[in-house]
């Protein structure tokens, strides 16, 4: 879970990962929050010390990408699900998530807000534009058909994301890693997923220039770097 300033759902989504219905270690990544999430998951820390929940804390703020790579690299769990702190993504939801792994059809999952009959809170069109046409854009590149390219919501085989090398500090991880494990031949499915998503107003991150620069991102990692 990587957490930048989200001190006013900080405890929240630890209760829901904590209460989702399978056996797991929560790795947190603070990227250098300055809002007090910091104090508070160093509080947290101290109270679970029975390794339940791990907090690992960034010297200064790297990006959503970098915290990922920092929590890949700690975990020691069969499968690794990356969690939002958000509030966005509904963590009671892992077992469908985990389902093609655990059942030894997928090495990697991604949960689709546009696949399924799950419910969404409507908001932002041309948010959901721009994500469709990056995920098409993705998918000339990579051959495969996703429908979610950008979710939060992926889940790997441990061994599979340990092992590949990834460079994108921000959001850009998500064109990267989608590039590298296409590169790989991953058996890849994905899951309908609920979303909660939530306006600037309540503190969502992501803006314009991140779209930019993952359009950047789809065609350096498709076509000017080495993915494996």
């Amino acid at each position: 879970m990587p957490v930048y300033n989200e001190r006013n759902f900080i405890d929240e989504i630890i209760r829901r990962v904590l209460g989702s219905p399978i056996e797991k270690e929560l790795i947190i990544v603070d990227d250098y929050s300055t809002d007090g999430t910091r104090l508070r998951l160093e509080e947290i820390a101290r109270e679970n010390p029975a390794g339940s929940i791990r907090v690992l804390l960034h010297d200064r703020n790297r990006g959503k990408g970098a915290a990922l790579r920092t929590g890949f690299a700690a975990a020691a769990g069969d499968v690794v699900i990356i969690q939002d702190a958000d509030l966005e993504y509904d963590p009671s939801e892992y077992p469908k998530l985990m389902a093609p792994i655990i059942e030894g059809r997928a090495d990697v999952v991604y949960g689709s807000r546009f696949a399924g009959g799950e419910t969404h809170r409507v908001l932002y069109f041309w948010h959901s534009v721009g994500n469709r046409f990056l995920t098409l854009l993705s998918n000339m590149f990579t051959d495969l058909n996703l429908t979610d390219m950008e979710t939060c919501y992926k889940a790997f085989r441990r061994e599979i994301i340990q092992s590949v090398k990834l460079t994108e500090d921000r959001f850009g991880f998500e064109p990267e890693v989608t590039a590298r494990i296409a590169a790989l031949k991953c058996r890849v499915y994905e899951v309908g997923i609920s979303y909660s998503g939530r306006t600037y107003e309540e503190g969502k991150k992501i803006g314009w220039k991140d779209g930019v620069h993952t359009l950047w991102c789809i065609l350096k990692h498709n076509l000017f770097t080495s993915v494996r």
